[in-house]
């Protein structure tokens, strides 16, 4: 027995037993031979009508009480869930059982504006098929027009639909339906139908069904904004973990404090410059965890705080007890919250110590081998081991230097020494060569390499003779005991030229005949002279000027050497 027929039972006891004793009091009146008068008549009719009236009554507050039992269970079961999905399912699956309709369909609005059909269902419960969703728009269209449900018994004979092309052509008949409103927003329509019966709803069902709808658009905007809220959720955390993938990856160290100048963030890089850990750093004060160089940066936190801009390129270098010298760069600047008020100060942290070092190797580096050729080198295609090249070998010294020794200081004699084989170093890179290595009072250099130079042997006379040059403009500037001579040598020929020793200490040097022939050369040239091997002049001579000059025996050769006095570049 329902919980309905529970309520009802003493009413319907109660019918029976005025049913039972009218029926006793007719028959015990057509037992009499006495005709029942009129009155007697009347009473029992009226008994009869009201016990009839009293059960049509009971069983209208049965299906009622039914239906609103039914109801209060739908409205919990949609309420149930907050996937849009399987709302819109229960919704749909209530509709077609509570209205015993044939089919039913469920539009919402998309982006767009536009009314779409999400789900339709039949009476047995199952999916239409995309051909069988076929609905009236023009009774759809009123309804979200007005607001206000719509019910036809027999839509082919309604007067408001005279005409309609879909309510003909679909052979449409029972129609009910109702807005889904939230707010007095109708957002969007259930639509319920019976194409074969006619006068199949009633009031009792549009108002259960309008009831019904008022209690699914809620649930249905519920599980539409949860929806959207777990999209955006979803594509929050994708963002955050994009933005915490990108600030992990920045070379750069980030760290950002609030007001009172505590870290709120640090980046990996931030830990790794600052050699402390990221749960070491939040919460911590900035000046504690700076505190080597809370003075140089202090002020311009407070330069940052007072103008509310930005404080780029603060270079500071102090020395660290594990690594000893490190040079920062840093750039502070305020942070904001959506571009209003200022809620901190960022730092974006750059070591640039190991850069530094190497900026100081390149400048030593291209103390030794021009920076012309510096930049044309590529560090990747540099291996151990030698390969045979042309070039054209120029060794230099300083003459007269040993005697010079003996009469100053260790310190000036360094000084004076530096000031000549400077001025041979400048000339040989002016000219775009490679100074191999000094020795002593005496330098080494050739051309043609690592860079190929179709003029080398020339570019080697004219840095000979920059030299020179440059050696008795020295003289205007030096005290006349400080006076030192210059000699040269150049020679054309062959060498083993490459990366000599191990990959922990490297030396990029020329090996063979050709550097031996213009060091013997060097050391027999007289004060202030240039020599040119008969292989070097060979390749120079139609641009410079030369005198001939006795023929050298040196160590290592069996025959006397050809050279030649180099004089000058001939006038073009």
């Amino acid at each position: 027995m329902t919980q309905t027929q529970v309520l009802t039972k003493p009413v319907h006891d109660l019918i029976l037993n005025l049913k039972i004793q009218a029926g006793k009091i007719r028959a015990e009146l057509d037992k009499g031979k006495q005709k029942p008068s009129q009155v007697v008549l009347d009473i029992l009719n009226a008994l009869d009508q009201a016990a009839t009236s009293m059960a049509d009554k009971v069983k209208n507050f049965e299906a009622e009480h039914s239906n609103l039992l039914a109801l209060t269970n739908v409205i919990k079961v949609v309420n149930s869930s907050l996937d849009l999905d399987e709302v819109l399912r229960i919704v749909m699956d209530n509709i077609v059982r509570l209205t015993k309709s044939e089919r039913g369909f469920l539009m919402l609005r998309d982006e767009g504006g536009e009314m779409t059909i999400r789900t339709g269902r039949n009476w047995e419960k199952a999916s239409i098929d995309s051909n069988e969703l076929t609905v009236s728009r023009t009774v759809v269209q009123r309804v979200i027009d007005s607001g206000e449900p719509i019910i036809t018994t027999n839509a082919q004979e309604d007067k408001r639909f005279t005409g309609t092309e879909s309510i003909v052509a679909f052979n449409l008949r029972s129609i009910l339906c109702v807005p889904l409103k939230v707010k007095d927003d109708v957002i969007g329509v259930i639509y319920a139908d019976n194409r074969v019966r006619t006068g199949h709803f009633s009031e009792p069902e549009r108002d259960l069904l309008v009831t019904f709808g008022n209690q699914a658009a809620i649930a249905i905007e519920n599980a539409r904004l949860f929806t959207s809220l777990r999209q955006t959720l979803t594509e929050v955390t994708a963002l955050k973990n994009l933005m915490d993938n990108v600030f992990a990856s920045i070379t750069s160290g980030v760290i950002t404090m609030d007001v009172q100048n505590r870290i709120t963030l640090s980046n990996h890089a931030a830990e790794i410059i600052l050699g402390s850990a990221s749960q070491n750093l939040i919460g911590r004060d900035l000046e504690e965890v700076l505190a080597a160089i809370s003075k140089d940066i202090e002020p311009r936190l407070d330069e940052v705080r007072k103008t509310d801009q930005p404080v780029m390129d603060i270079e500071i270098s102090y020395r660290q007890a594990e690594r000893g010298l490190v040079d920062w760069r840093m750039n502070v600047s305020p942070l904001k919250e959506d571009g209003k008020a200022t809620k901190g100060i960022a730092i974006v942290l750059d070591d640039l110590t190991e850069r530094k070092k190497l900026e100081a190797q390149r400048r030593l580096f291209g103390r030794m081998v021009s920076p012309a050729v510096i930049d044309q080198l590529d560090p990747d295609s540099l291996q151990l081991g030698g390969r045979k090249v042309d070039i054209t070998v120029l060794f230099a010294d300083v003459r007269g230097f040993t005697t010079y020794s003996e009469k100053v200081s260790p310190e000036k004699l360094v000084a004076i020494l530096n000031r000549y084989l400077a001025a041979m170093a400048d000339a040989v890179l002016a000219h775009e060569g490679t100074i191999d290595k000094f020795m002593g009072d005496a330098i080494m250099a050739w051309f043609n390499a690592p860079i190929e130079q179709k003029d080398h042997t020339l570019r080697a006379v004219k840095a000979a003779l920059a030299m020179r040059e440059t050696v008795e403009a020295l003289y205007e500037e030096l005290p006349e005991e400080a006076h030192l001579a210059f000699g040269a040598g150049i020679h054309f020929g062959e060498a083993v030229l490459g990366l000599i020793g191990t990959e922990k200490r490297l030396e990029y040097t020329a090996i063979g005949d050709s550097v031996n022939t213009a060091k013997r050369i060097q050391e027999n040239s007289a004060k202030n002279q240039i020599l040119l091997t008969k292989e070097a002049y060979n390749r120079v001579q139609k641009q410079v000027v030369v005198e001939p000059a006795t023929s050298l025996v040196v160590k290592g050769k069996k025959e006397p050497l050809a050279v030649f006095e180099l004089k000058g570049i001939k006038d073009k």
